[in-house]
């Protein structure tokens, strides 16, 4: 039984991963960390992460960047092995990240999809095999209407998956209004899509000559990103210190 600590426990994300672990016998919440405690849980809360003093195997962090400066010294001084999965991260804050790294098992990943990550796996083969035989390349992302950033920190992380797999070959282009010309074969395009309630939904044409290959990913709920930390959380428990993503909790599948 995996024993985890729930870091933002009372956020959209904290409650769907205790919903998610209710129902996994291989693993329970003993303890959460949250400043808001209008919500109530199953196992004991503490505002700051300082306090907690229940002994547990990972921490899973959806919490936000403020409070990752705390996590980390925390996890430093417990050696606590954490999943974290907050974003916006400071270049400060990612340097100290790597730090921890050292002497903590530390598990980041741009995307905590199971399948996510097992199509960039795929798209890794698929373009050593098709990029050589001249297919183009192109990424289309579609998200809700109320996201922020364009592309999507998925879709990069899709093209950089192929881009390492041909050893930094492709420049990304994400306009093609500003100028008129022929496509270059070197380039990798990234178009969004905002419009309603779209989860999120990515796709990987390659076109060659009279065929298109299309890989897609369609998420119906945030709960796949819960999921994949949960799997992730049991992977980590008991790993040597350094730094790991998601293509190991896969690989060790």
């Amino acid at each position: 039984m995996t024993k985890v600590i729930m870091n933002g426990c009372n956020g959209k994300m904290g409650q769907v991963i205790t919903d998610i672990i209710e129902k996994d016998p291989e693993v329970t919440i003993v303890a959460g960390i949250d400043i808001y405690d209008e919500q109530k849980n199953d196992y004991p809360v503490f505002k700051n992460i300082a306090d907690c003093d229940i002994p547990a195997d990972a921490i899973i962090d959806f919490s936000n960047a403020s409070a990752v400066d705390e996590l980390l010294d925390y996890c430093e001084k417990t050696k606590m092995p954490v999943v974290l999965c907050t974003t916006g991260l400071s270049d400060e804050q990612l340097a100290r990240v790597q730090q921890v790294s050292n002497s903590v098992a530390v598990l980041k990943s741009a995307n905590m999809s199971l399948g996510i990550n097992t199509l960039m796996n795929l798209l890794q083969k698929a373009v050593e095999v098709l990029a050589p035989a001249g297919f183009d390349i192109e990424i289309v992302e579609k998200h809700h209407n109320q996201k922020l950033d364009a592309p999507s920190g998925t879709a990069l992380a899709l093209a950089d998956a192929m881009n390492s797999a041909m050893n930094q070959a492709y420049e990304y282009k994400y306009d093609r209004s500003q100028e008129r010309k022929k496509r270059e074969p070197n380039e990798i395009g990234i178009q969004a899509v905002r419009g309603g309630t779209i989860v999120g939904e990515h796709e990987v044409i390659f076109a060659g000559t009279d065929e298109v290959i299309e890989f897609k990913h369609t998420a119906y709920s945030k709960a796949i990103f819960g999921k994949g930390a949960v799997e992730a959380a049991k992977f980590l428990a008991g790993k040597p210190a350094g730094m790991y993503d998601m293509h190991d909790v896969i690989e060790a599948r």
